[in-house]
């Protein structure tokens, strides 16, 4: 593993998307934090329910927030909030109930795109030891309709293959079909307030691919505090946009490519928090950031006593897809790519050279 004082910029060449910007794959007693700065909230309601003028205007400001930070936090999302607090529950259950070795038998590996599975604690990256544990479902692990999923076409749906209780795939199954209807919303509010066709991407997006991923990040030991180890280290999401229901702890923070320092992001209790990645960047041209977030210390100290939970939800495109450029935004600065190549070569950076997979 690296140094956790490595730079992201000693791993640019798996990077398919530019990322000019220099920083500490952990957090370090020299970042720089901008306290003032103010992540956009804004009521996504209007969008869902509202007229075309109000769809313009929640587009206008959606796409104001990403193109200047590439975060912005949604209420009036219609998800009933109780389940957040029921989903926490469940995965704080899952990794403080689950034995490591019955963990161990669903370790990561590549499904298609995306590495699913359990990941230990420290083994998140092979290029950094994350002090969080994490496990990782795409569609194929649900009871849900598999519409193009390409090694499920013929195939019945076991969840024993996926869970180490069946349990927790009805359980989190709710949360999946509470997220899905806004796949669509969101990314049609993206691409509207760009000025492209909204719906541009309706067809790839029914049925479409996603990671849920559960984060447990147990409370730090003095050793781990004195070693310099992050919690999650600085990394850019490599997905179209990630939705992640507010934290309950402190911890997320986000980098600021216009001032060059790290904001510290608290989301109003039971809002999302949606993030541009690196699809998005690669299909708008730049125009949505793919941007720099990790997790950190709070400044409560909460992470030397307290778990803290996340289950972010990266959505997908299905492998074969192709990723080009949107029309309208310019002279393409990137070239079609298969989503399985784009994907895998990025994410070789964490797990091995190996595990990127070339077109056919």
């Amino acid at each position: 593993m690296a140094d956790p004082n490595a730079l992201n910029q000693e791993f640019t060449k798996y990077d398919q998307v530019r990322k000019a910007h220099t920083y500490r794959l952990a957090e370090h007693e020299s970042d720089q934090f901008d306290d003032e700065y103010q992540i956009g909230t804004l009521d996504l309601d209007p969008f869902l329910h509202g007229d075309a003028k109000d769809k313009a205007r929640f587009a206008e400001s959606f796409g104001a927030a990403l193109q200047e930070i590439g975060f912005a936090v949604l209420t009036g999302h219609g998800v009933d909030t109780s389940l957040y607090d029921q989903i926490h529950d469940s995965v704080t259950e899952l990794f403080t109930s689950t034995s490591l070795a019955e963990k161990m038998r669903f370790r990561a590996k590549r499904h298609g795109s995306v590495s699913q599975g359990y990941f230990p604690l420290e083994e998140t990256s092979d290029i950094h030891p994350d002090l969080v544990e994490g496990w990782v479902w795409c569609r194929r692990a649900f009871d849900i309709p598999q519409h193009l999923a390409p090694q499920n076409r013929d195939r019945p749906f076991r969840a024993e293959d996926y869970w180490p209780q069946v349990e927790y795939e009805r359980r989190l199954r709710r949360l999946v079909l509470a997220h899905e209807p806004l796949f669509k919303p969101i990314a049609q509010a993206m691409f509207q307030s760009l000025g492209c066709d909204p719906h541009v991407y309706d067809r790839k997006l029914t049925g479409t691919n996603f990671g849920l991923r559960l984060n447990y990040y147990p409370p730090m030991t003095a050793d781990q505090e004195r070693s310099g180890a992050g919690r999650l280290l600085g990394h850019e999401d490599v997905d179209l946009f990630t939705i992640l229901p507010a934290p309950r702890l402190d911890g997320l923070q986000v980098w600021n490519h216009r001032s060059n320092k790290w904001v510290r992001l608290r989301a109003p209790k039971n809002s999302i928090i949606i993030n541009t990645g690196d699809y998005m960047q690669r299909i708008t041209n730049d125009r949505l950031p793919s941007t720099t977030h990790r997790v950190g210390k709070p400044v409560d100290g909460s992470h030397m006593t307290r778990a803290r939970v996340s289950f972010p939800m990266a959505v997908y495109v299905w492998e074969e897809e192709i990723l080009e450029v949107l029309p309208g935004l310019g002279e393409p600065k990137y070239e079609a790519v298969k989503a399985i190549t784009f994907h895998t070569r990025s994410t070789a950076k964490f797990y091995g050279d190996d595990y990127a997979v070339e077109s056919a």
